[in-house]
């Protein structure tokens, strides 16, 4: 049975993207080539409420492709993937082509 992580509060649930190896042609690229700390946000969390009991959502939504920090976030295996689990504000921003 597949499992499925739902992010609590302001919490997001990230898949770090992999910068390739070597290029199309087979050359291969150096380690710090292209090490830019990014990933895929596969669930959000609904947000955090303030004082009054408003709702404040997330700054980011399923889809988008968000630059992280080098360090932090917890991490979470589910089934054979590896997932990253980031608080809203800890994303550093995102990523647009």
């Amino acid at each position: 049975m597949a499992k499925r992580l739902l992010p609590t509060l302001n919490r997001v649930l990230i898949e770090k993207i992999t910068a390739p190896a070597k290029t199309n042609a087979g050359i291969l690229l150096p380690e710090k080539s292209s090490k830019l700390n990014s990933g895929k946000v596969v669930a959000v969390g609904p947000g955090l409420r303030d004082k009054s009991g408003n709702l404040i959502p997330t700054a980011v939504k399923e889809g988008d492709t968000v630059l992280l920090p080098e360090y932090g976030g917890t991490q979470v295996k589910l089934g054979e993937k590896e997932f990253h689990l980031y608080r809203d504000e800890d994303i550093l921003g995102t990523l647009h082509d």
